[in-house]
């Protein structure tokens, strides 16, 4: 029987692989994003026409408005909250002007009654309920029409819209992609290739013209995608989005100096006063930050960040040293050679991310997610 079952276990296991690993999720987001949808959308089917509901197309319109377009849980779970509130205001409302048109009778003061109430959601949709706007304008349309809707069909549209935000919450617990681990995996990409290119500079290879501007142009889309990370990571964790923030605008001036460092290479491979030792150290600190973002702080990387002797704290110590010696001796620091002083700058740039991101450290990982344990454990 066990032989009979191998190869069955081999097929599936690189699709639990995906499934279980944070890694490969991030890796095949598109894959398991399109999953996701396609079945979520045959259940919205099966629930409504299955036992028949009147309107059922609504409940799958719902699916695709709440998930089709966003792949992490904490935007999933935000715009599902919004869109009830939307749903349960807008189905309110449209209720009350079908109502009115059934005691009134004038289709006329129906068209004028939801012309206002979308003038007044419009007024919302520029501020930060702007969603909640928008959805509750879209609702009064989808429950009233344009004033040719009874009470039942209000009524049953009301009900396959909120089917839909159940079924799309459903599903994106079923198949959670986090920001969280996009933001971490993202980051330390860019960590690693800073460490690459810091190690050319030391050696005294610069990148030529079109490989800096291809380097810094994939840094600069990556710096890009984690600012829109950061509200999804913040709800995901227990991150403020603060410290979120501190982190982003440190590792903005990292990638600032390390372009400086690498355009003024050209002109000086060698920066003066500047030891190989100390471009090691700052390359080596470079890494284990990637490495604890990639794994996680109880990976195989070793120390905690918290911990780890890198080696920049006493690169730091050893300018604050030269600066005074130079000051004794009537030379002030500003005066240092531009590369020097950049090369300077950047290992207190990483030194100082390194401390953020150990003050973060014991909040990466998503709380009752067994995958990051596994990964940990198998450090891949």
């Amino acid at each position: 029987m066990a032989n009979f079952l191998t190869p069955f276990r081999q097929l599936a296991t690189p699709f639990v692989r995906v499934v279980v690993s944070p890694y490969y999720r991030y890796r095949h987001a598109r894959v398991l994003h399109a999953l996701r949808v396609g079945l979520a959308m045959l259940a919205s089917i099966l629930v409504t026409t299955g036992i028949n509901v009147p309107n059922g197309i609504w409940a799958s319109v719902t699916v695709l408005v709440v998930i089709g377009g966003l792949q992490h849980h904490g935007n999933i779970r935000k715009k599902a909250t919004d869109r009830a509130l939307g749903t349960m205001l807008g189905a309110f409302v449209g209720l009350l002007l079908i109502a009115q048109l059934h005691v009134i009778g004038s289709v006329t003061l129906t068209h004028v009654l939801m012309s206002i109430a979308a003038g007044v959601c419009g007024y919302y949709a520029i501020s930060s309920a702007g969603y909640i706007a928008l959805l509750t304008a879209i609702t009064i349309c989808i429950v009233a029409g344009h004033g040719d809707s009874t009470i039942d069909t209000g009524l049953w549209r009301t009900l396959n819209v909120m089917v839909g935000i159940v079924v799309a919450l459903a599903f994106s617990f079923a198949l959670p992609l986090y920001a969280t681990y996009s933001w971490r995996y993202l980051l330390a990409r860019n960590l690693r290739d800073c460490a690459r290119i810091r190690a050319r500079i030391a050696r005294g290879q610069p990148l030529d013209v079109e490989a800096h501007v291809a380097a810094f142009a994939a840094l600069n889309g990556r710096l890009v995608k984690l600012r829109s990370l950061m509200p999804s990571v913040a709800k995901e964790v227990d991150i403020p989005v603060k410290r979120l923030e501190a982190i982003q605008r440190m590792h903005r001036s990292m990638l600032s100096a390390l372009e400086m460092m690498s355009t003024s290479a050209a002109v000086h491979p060698a920066p003066p006063g500047q030891p190989v030792d100390d471009a090691r150290a700052v390359r080596a600190s470079l890494l284990r930050m990637a490495r604890a973002l990639r794994f996680g702080s109880e990976s195989r990387a070793g120390q905690r960040l918290s911990t780890a002797v890198d080696g920049v704290r006493a690169l730091g110590d050893a300018h604050a040293t030269n600066a005074q010696a130079s000051e004794a001796r009537g030379t002030p620091d500003d005066a240092l050679p531009g590369p020097r002083w950049v090369a300077q700058w950047f290992a207190e740039q990483v030194d100082a991310l390194r401390a953020l991101l150990a003050d973060t450290e014991r909040q990466w990982h998503i709380e009752g997610d067994a995958g990051a344990r596994a990964q940990m454990r198998r450090g891949e």
